[in-house]
């Protein structure tokens, strides 16, 4: 105690109900606690002592003070909107339709392509002004929508810019290996040359990203696509993640693991093998209820051979013009519990300590504990429970970072 009588916080919270997460089977619920934060960290964590003093002192008034919530996984920048073909696809067109038509991925690519880096960045901010009113600390930002050179770096270098201008960490992820641009058209073999060959090492000399990752499926990229793509980041020096399992099982979840990725998403054809390849490599299942709820899917991931082999389970809004077009953490949350069957305590796990640990970051952020980077937000609620039970409202009160 002597060292906090002597040396002042910068900032104490107290008076706050506290929800550490930092526990695997409960929710870390310290009552009537006190944080004590210096030079941007957590330096007390406990009970409220008299001779506490701070240059700032916020009376939390018995409100739940959880850590920022993290969206482990979304495509928030891009050029334009693809409504009129969630109409005519419930006016029963096809998707063979929709493509004649000029829609599907191409019309973003074509969207963003010509797109202004100002334009990119203003749409992108109003999107991430939503996250961030719904608690939002942390965020994992793709491209993907350019598949050139030009313009994948051109949507990286908004997310950076993003980071630079809103209070909230960005993480950027290179997602040139989302699909097969017009002009490669019958020659994934090349497209790919040009991720290996000249996107990976612009965006590990620029700094662009943190991770690389591909869309490995029967309509995207194969296994020794993928595999190329993942040998070239490593030489690089970026990390892996993987979209994988989301139509059909193309062994990719294991292909992650066997890289040590950090997560392999949407995961609905999992099978028993990846699960344990996963497991093995401390590999992350990032969940995306937004998509499967819009797609309307039937086919669940297997959450409860997930949990049984010990896989930590996150989830993301997984925002994209496309298939997610959901701009609310907490109704992502809401939808792992009704659609998924997950718990409340497992959601709230999902987007805090399991989606730090999704972006390689949970040394820093997704708990409260001493040491880690006082990233936190304060609610009106009665019990972090209410996170997941509760939608079409948002009890955030107050970032503190």
């Amino acid at each position: 105690m002597s060292q906090l009588e002597t040396k002042p916080f910068d900032q104490l919270i107290h008076n706050a109900n506290i929800a550490t997460m930092a526990g695997d089977s409960d929710y870390g619920i310290i009552e009537n606690a006190a944080i004590g934060i210096n030079d941007g960290k957590i330096s007390y964590l406990g009970s409220a002592q008299n001779n506490f003093k701070a240059q700032q002192i916020l009376d939390a008034e018995g409100q739940w003070l959880l850590p920022g919530l993290i969206d482990c996984h979304t495509h928030l920048i891009y050029g334009g909107n693809r409504a009129n073909e969630f109409e005519m696809r419930l006016n029963g067109a096809d998707y063979e339709e929709i493509a004649k038509a000029g829609g599907g991925i191409v019309s973003s690519v074509k969207a963003t392509r010509a797109a202004s880096e100002q334009e990119l960045f203003e749409s992108a901010a109003m999107r991430l002004e939503a996250l961030i009113a719904e608690g939002v600390t942390s965020i994992e930002i793709k491209s993907g929508y350019g598949l050139d050179l030009e313009t994948e770096l051109k949507m990286l270098r908004v997310a950076k810019k993003l980071g630079g201008h809103y209070p909230i960490r960005v993480v950027p992820t290179l997602l040139g290996a989302h699909a097969l641009p017009p002009e490669y058209k019958d020659n994934s073999d090349g497209y790919i040359d040009l991720v290996c060959n000249d996107m990976i090492p612009a965006v590990a000399q620029e700094k662009l990203a943190d991770c690389v990752d591909v869309f490995c499926e029967n309509i995207g990229f194969n296994y020794a696509q993928t595999e190329k793509v993942f040998q070239t980041a490593k030489a690089h020096g970026l990390k892996v993640k993987l979209h994988a399992e989301q139509l059909s099982d193309q062994n990719g979840a294991a292909l992650v693991a066997q890289y040590n990725g950090l997560s392999a998403d949407h995961l609905e054809y999992l099978s028993q093998d990846s699960i344990a390849q996963m497991a093995k490599a401390g590999t992350i299942a990032t969940l995306l209820p937004g998509a499967f709820y819009f797609l309307r899917e039937t086919k669940l991931p297997p959450i409860q051979a997930l949990r049984d082999a010990g896989v930590p389970i996150a989830i993301a809004t997984d925002h994209n013009p496309g298939t997610s077009p959901c701009l609310s953490i907490l109704l992502m949350m809401n939808m792992a519990c009704t659609l998924f069957k997950m718990t409340p305590l497992e959601a709230l796990q999902a987007t805090t300590i399991n989606a730090a640990k999704a972006l390689g970051l949970a040394n820093e952020i997704g708990s409260i504990e001493v040491g880690k980077k006082a990233e936190l937000t304060l609610w009106d609620i009665e019990h972090p429970n209410q996170l997941s039970y509760q939608f079409g409202s948002n009890p955030l009160t107050k970032i503190i970072r």
